[in-house]
């Protein structure tokens, strides 16, 4: 069966190689396969990591390596399930895999969401250390890095974390031509049909390749849904699995918004304890992301109140609306921009409030500053906060232009390169 199993997931081996949507993240890959170091590809479900883990295997080939020298192995086939507990049967399928081919030479090994294993980081280092094997794993849980490896494997391994699709891949996928300033005028009606879509239903590529609106609000719900009881329920051994869901989907509903634990906690009738550590699996599980209001002192931005976004606009589509306007979705794409450049963002909040602080750079979302009263609230928070060389930009659907110190930047321009 296991046999079976590996060639049915290595179709490269019979010279059989598709070809995929371009990923942003690819260079990095490349650079990365020359060194000894194991790459790991970390992001939620369905954003792409086995994709791009199989254009590593079209790269290696390309560039001469035996197509028998590597091997793919999908965790989650459900033959594996009676092993999960049983990390050494890594090395049984391995040693399948040896016995199959006969490989000669270097061997690269991808695993595909190998936190499907218990101790699977123990079976790793073991091999890394005692064979000339290069490893790609990948996985769906940000403490496969931070904790699972880390601790096991400091400074021998390699991070990238991939998203669901940037604005600029999606316009790639779409051949939409975005290159230069001219390229962008001739395709503007194209770009902003593109924007639309891209705001309301996010980066997935199995939703925006649909074109069926109950079709991509249900594969939207599944993947919630397979996350939180597949990937956190059975992990950290949660008893109560309908109030985390329950607690995911009021989240949707109030994204973009500041989290007030107790309220949450008076809601669904749990602890602010256990609301911070379920909204913390949210969270390792890359479905939501929290961020702290600005202070110097590290202490007070640990204890300031957190404003909560999702890691992809197309879940705001999931959870019933009372209106079909897209500034929810302006800011919570703004912020999935800026999480994608910086490691932190803050919020500035006083008397005004800033949506996003970082690298002495204030950044506003409006959807649309064409009534006077809105404009003016927006740049007299500017004028609350920006201190001496910082600069100042105002996101919104689609306008352009400078307001005194303030540069006002539509989505599409402040979102592609």
């Amino acid at each position: 069966m296991i046999k079976k199993i590996l060639q049915e997931q290595n179709p490269h081996w019979n010279g059989a190689l598709s070809t995929y949507a371009k990923r942003e993240q690819f260079a990095t890959l490349v650079r990365y396969l020359p060194l000894k170091h194991i790459i790991t590809i970390t992001g939620i479900r369905r954003c792409g990591k086995s994709t791009l883990a199989k254009t590593a295997i079209h790269h290696l080939i390309e560039t001469g390596v035996n197509p028998k020298n590597i091997l793919f192995v999908n965790l989650e086939q459900p033959f594996f399930l009676e092993y999960r507990h049983d990390a050494t049967y890594l090395e049984t399928i391995y040693e399948e895999y040896l016995k199959l081919l006969g490989p000669k030479g270097k061997i690269y090994v991808i695993f595909d969401e190998i936190q499907f294993f218990e101790n699977w980081q123990i079976y790793i280092k073991s091999k890394y250390e005692s064979s000339d094997i290069k490893f790609i794993i990948t996985g769906s849980n940000s403490s496969m890095l931070s904790n699972d490896l880390g601790t096991l494997l400091t400074g021998r391994s390699l991070n990238i974390h991939l998203d669901t699709f940037s604005f600029a891949e999606f316009l790639d996928f779409k051949g939409i031509d975005y290159a230069d300033e001219l390229a962008r005028l001739g395709n503007r009606i194209e770009i902003a049909r593109a924007k639309e879509e891209y705001l309301r239903w996010g980066g997935f590529y199995e939703v925006f390749t649909v074109e069926d609106t109950f079709t991509k609000k249900e594969i939207l719900i599944s993947y919630a849904k397979n996350i939180i009881y597949r990937d956190i329920v059975p992990r950290y051994g949660i008893r109560n699995s309908e109030s985390i869901e329950r607690l995911f989907f009021y989240l949707i509903g109030n994204a973009c918004t500041m989290l007030n634990y107790t309220t949450l906690a008076s809601t669904f009738e749990l602890s602010d304890k256990t609301i911070k550590e379920y909204i913390h699996y949210f969270e390792e599980t890359f479905l939501v992301s929290r961020i702290d209001r600005f202070h110097t002192k590290p202490k007070e931005r640990i204890k300031s109140m957190k404003k909560i976004y999702l890691k992809d606009n197309g879940f705001l589509q999931i959870v019933p609306k009372f209106s079909d306007n897209l500034g929810a979705a302006l800011e919570n794409g703004v912020f999935n921009v800026l999480a994608q450049k910086h490691e932190t963002l803050t919020y500035l909040k006083d008397t005004y409030e800033i949506d996003f602080y970082v690298d002495k750079t204030l950044y506003q979302v409006s959807y649309d500053i064409s009534d006077e009263k809105t404009k003016k609230r927006e740049l007299n928070a500017f004028e609350a906060f920006k201190k001496g060389d910082e600069s100042c930009k105002l996101i919104t659907y689609e306008s352009d232009e400078i307001i005194g110190e303030v540069e006002v930047v539509s989505f599409e321009r402040f979102a592609l390169p």
